[in-house]
Parts: C-alpha cells; structure tokens; sequence
C-alpha cells in the first residue's frame, strides 16, 4: 500500500471529450489531483481555486484543497477547506480525518482526537483513521493506553503495511513497554528496511542513539519522498489521508 491507499486516493483525470469525462468541477478537480500526485501542491492549488470559486459545494474539491494545503504548510487554510468538506460530506471520513491532522498542527488536540475519533465511526475498517487516533492522542500527550488500542487496530486491518508497526512501536515506547516496542519496530523494517525514521527509533532504544527533543512539525514529505527522489520510503510521523 503507498502512502495513500486506493480509498482515499484523488481522482485521475479523463481525457477531454472522452465519454464520461464529467462537469467542469469533476475534470477541473482531476486536473488538479493530476498535479498533486506529480508532487505540485502550489500549481494543484492554483488550479484548483477557481474550479472551487466557480463551484463551491464540490465536496471532492474542498477535500482535495484541504489536503493540498496540509502539504503547502497552509495549516489554517487546511482546516478552512476541510470543513467545508464536512459541511458537504458528513459522512465522509476523509475531510474529518484532514481536519483532525490540521487541529494536532494547530495545537488544538481535543478537537483533533474527536474528530479522529468521528473519522474512525464513519469507516472502522479503515486503518488509515485508527492511526490518526493514535497519532492525535501522542500529540495531546494522553491516553498512552488508547492510542496503543488504536495503532494495534490499524495493525490488524492493514498487517502487510510497515507504518502502522512503526505507529505501534511509538505508542508501547510511550507506555514504558521498551521490549515489546522493539519488536513492532522489527517488524516495521521487516517489510521496510531502509526507512530512516524507524531505524532510528529502533537505535535509540538500543541506546545506540539519543533521542532527540520532540519537534512540533507543521509540515512532512508528500507521499513520504523527497521531491525528486523515489530511491527509498522516507515517512513522516504519519500518513495523509
């Protein structure tokens, strides 16, 4: 599974004239999709905003902006088009998800563990939003036992995939559990040995490495890559949604 998983995944643009290519506001929004998976938020967004000025009650196209401006930094305008795709889409897990990353971002962590929380109720076989869960409790520095629950949930929906191991192990390091938090990180670089970020959680709790002071980051790689380098996975804390 890459980084963001068929389900929650953009739309690919149609060619013009084919049939079935849509209104304006789908092949606008594809368009824009087109240019975010090729790594260009700032163009994405810019072709973006006038199909959305054009058409503002495209859920897609809000869901799509809110992630767009995630990876451009743009965190309050992140959570301003996400809520619009909740207004839209209630039932959507996606723009709850998104507006949950943003509100950790932001500091604001009860509201982000909500709507982590609502993401998980709107689709509980997703592993995607079990991890938010356990991402938006870490953040708030609470409920070490639940984020724990959550990332073990993700493990069980999504077994094949390393990151939620690496989620695993964060949340058991965070518990005291230091051996069983060195098996999730085993089992992480198992199925993804040359990710950076896990190979050195794993060093520290060898006491080969120091841990270094937590960081408040508002920003991480889109897709989990440097721009302009597929050699090898390099993750953030967490996946996009």
């Amino acid at each position: 599974m890459t980084d963001v998983d068929a389900r929650t995944a953009p739309p690919q643009p149609q060619k013009a004239g084919s049939a079935g290519s849509g209104t304006p506001t789908e092949i606008g929004v594809a368009r824009a999709a087109a240019y975010f998976e090729r790594i260009d938020p700032a163009t994405a967004a810019q072709h973006l905003e006038p199909v959305l000025a054009a058409d503002p009650t495209s859920a897609a196209g809000w869901i799509l902006m809110a992630r767009i401006r995630l990876v451009l930094d743009e965190v309050d305008r992140a959570l301003d088009a996400a809520n619009r795709g909740i207004e839209l889409a209630p039932e959507d897990p996606r723009p709850l998800a998104i507006a949950s990353r943003a509100l950790t971002l932001l500091g604001r962590h009860e509201e982000a563990v909500t709507m982590a929380y609502r993401a998980v109720i709107a689709e509980p076989k997703n592993a995607l939003w079990h991890d938010r869960v356990a991402w938006s409790l870490l953040a708030a520095e609470r409920q070490y036992a639940d984020a724990e629950q959550a990332a073990r949930t993700a493990v069980g929906l999504d077994p094949d995939e390393a990151h939620y191991y690496f989620t695993h192990g964060v949340t058991l390091d965070a518990l005291g559990h230091a051996d069983q938090a060195r098996q999730a990180f085993l089992l992480s670089l198992k199925l993804e040995p040359e990710n950076p970020v896990a190979q050195h959680r794993l060093a520290v709790l060898n006491g080969e490495a120091v841990r270094e002071p937590e960081k408040k980051k508002r920003g991480w790689k889109l897709f989990g890559r440097r721009s302009g380098d597929v050699s090898g996975p390099v993750r953030p804390e967490e996946f996009l949604p």
